[in-house]
């Protein structure tokens, strides 16, 4: 009996980290450029400047996702047809990313629909 438990234990604990590293292995590559982002206005840039970053803009290998600095804010967007909950729950992944990473203040969905990743002091 005990034995039995242990078994359903150990699949439902494997069930739940594959689940919860399901983001990370979707999103890799975008953290990847967004994570390079966060770190040059810590380290290169004070700011991208209004307008400044649209030279810096970067996509993803596979095109889906389309990041680029203004200011302090980094803006990522999904460069295909994409509904309300689809941004949500890439904001949702994002947010995730950096909770605990002083250097973002805040992961939102700006007006346009966007998603905001906030690095302003």
């Amino acid at each position: 009996m005990k034995l039995n438990n242990m078994r359903k234990l150990f699949f439902i604990s494997a069930l739940f980290f594959l689940l919860c590293s399901c983001d990370y292995i979707k999103y890799r590559e975008l953290y990847e450029v967004t994570d390079e982002f966060v770190e040059s206005l810590n380290t290169t840039y004070q700011s991208y400047g209004l307008f400044g970053g649209l030279d810096k803009t970067k996509y993803t290998k596979d095109k889906e996702y389309q990041v680029f600095p203004t200011g302090r804010l980094i803006i990522v967007k999904i460069d295909r047809y994409a509904d309300a909950d689809e941004y949500e729950s890439l904001r949702s992944a994002l947010e995730s990313h950096y909770s605990g990473d002083k250097r973002v203040n805040q992961v939102y969905r700006n007006q346009g629909g966007t998603i905001v990743i906030d690095c302003r002091n």
